[in-house]
């Protein structure tokens, strides 16, 4: 299928990075915008913007990219699916399980392409760290720990967090959401999560509604041997010193991910310091463009991306689990049926 007609909705930040990237490997195609607001201005990059659904349904694009706030994800998803539309959903998939399996039946019928945007999938470092993990470089993996922090206001320096989407329950901020990509990666590395037990708070003095922390212990589905893998994913808004990191413990050695330098390590059982195994440093842009091109080829080749629809149910109900977790201090199972 030859991409012509391409809808982006939402114009926040990463809507524009959407377009932009669009508009590079789609050259020719008529590219519009579906914003909430009204207004005059015209996007670089676009070729018009429109304010109603009934406007986005009428231009009949072949494939949208639904980048608003996540509380509104699946109010322009699933009327687009049931026309046909090919969709790419930023993550979260939604901000709750409510219609979620509606909208992947849907588009399962339609023969739509749906694809959640899990863009660190795409980064060559990330890739290169689950190769060695699932190679059996260090042996079985005996414990899984995963940071990612930043302070909330060095995100986008030039806007005020405090009205932006993290920042607002009411858009489906808070550190769960938005921070839901390390839940997405640390799936498809160590496999399904069977439960969650998880702390969330507000710990800083940050004008948010929302936690700026969550704690939590990931119990992986059991091996052959009945034993659980057990991780620990530490998410904040607070932390001044930027991490994003992950570190795989197994019998034979340990393997560290650093993502903001794309360096892989691996520290042998019996050694003495890290090696370096593997290094790509992250270059702006360059996640999204893969995941794109992803996206495009899924398109013309009729293939489930790799970061499907059902893999964006996945970690939301790891996300609703660790909700419920954190107001009765249990243990939630994962399995669909015990969120609901």
């Amino acid at each position: 299928m030859k991409l012509e007609r391409i809808l982006i909705v939402g114009y926040g930040s990463i809507g524009q990075r959407h377009l932009r990237i669009a508009r590079s490997l789609l050259p020719n195609a008529d590219i519009r915008v579906l914003r909430h607001q009204t207004s005059e201005f015209l996007p670089e990059y676009a070729d018009g913007c429109m304010f109603s659904l009934h406007d986005a349904l009428t231009f009949a694009p072949q494939a949208a990219v639904i980048a608003s706030p996540s509380t509104f994800h699946l109010q322009t998803a699933q009327p687009l699916a049931e026309i046909g539309v090919h969709l790419l959903v930023e993550k979260p998939i939604s901000a709750s399980l409510t219609g979620v399996a509606a909208l992947l039946a849907c588009c399962e019928a339609r023969g739509n392409v749906l694809m959640t945007a899990y863009n660190l999938r795409f980064m060559p470092s990330l890739q290169a760290f689950r190769d060695k993990v699932q190679s059996g470089l260090i042996g079985k993996v005996l414990s899984v720990r995963c940071e990612i922090g930043q302070y909330l206001p060095s995100w986008r320096p030039r806007s005020d967090y405090r009205s932006g989407v993290t920042a607002l329950r009411a858009m489906g901020g808070g550190a769960l959401l938005e921070l839901s990509h390390e839940i997405d990666y640390l799936r498809w590395i160590f496999g399904e999560v069977a439960w969650v037990k998880a702390s969330l708070s507000k710990q800083s003095n940050l004008e948010i509604n929302v936690e700026d922390t969550a704690h939590l212990i990931l119990g992986f589905e059991a091996n052959i041997k009945g034993r659980n893998l057990i991780g620990n994913l530490s998410m904040d808004l607070v932390r001044h010193d930027t991490t994003r990191q992950c570190l795989a413990i197994g019998e034979n050695g340990s393997l560290r991910w650093s993502g903001l330098e794309g360096v892989v390590e691996y520290f042998p059982a019996g050694g003495t310091e890290w090696k370096k195994i593997s290094e790509h440093k992250p270059q702006p842009n360059e996640s999204y463009i893969a995941e794109w091109q992803h996206f495009i080829a899924c398109i013309r080749d009729g293939r489930v991306p790799i970061v499907s629809g059902q893999d964006g149910l996945a970690s939301l109900i790891i996300i609703e689990a660790a909700r419920r977790s954190a107001t009765g201090n249990d243990a939630i199972p994962t399995a669909s049926e015990m969120i609901k």
